[in-house]
């Protein structure tokens, strides 16, 4: 075991900032082997699957329903 590199690299993350900790934290720990839901949405809306709801018509307006 590597005991002085282990040490070196405590002081390391010891002296990085919260949002520098988090970077570390999320390239460390995030499971790459799902998408991202930003990039799911992304594709959503530039892919052109959901074009189609564009030439639908509004048949519900605020006017519908109970109120929340």
């Amino acid at each position: 075991m590597n005991t002085k590199l282990v040490e070196s690299l405590l002081q390391v993350i010891l002296s990085l900032s919260d949002d520098e900790r988090s970077l570390l934290e999320e390239k460390l720990f995030f499971d790459l082997s799902e998408p991202l839901t930003s990039d799911l949405m992304l594709l959503a809306q530039t892919g052109g699957t959901f074009n189609f709801l564009e030439n639908e018509p509004d048949i519900y307006s605020l006017d519908d329903g109970e109120p929340i």
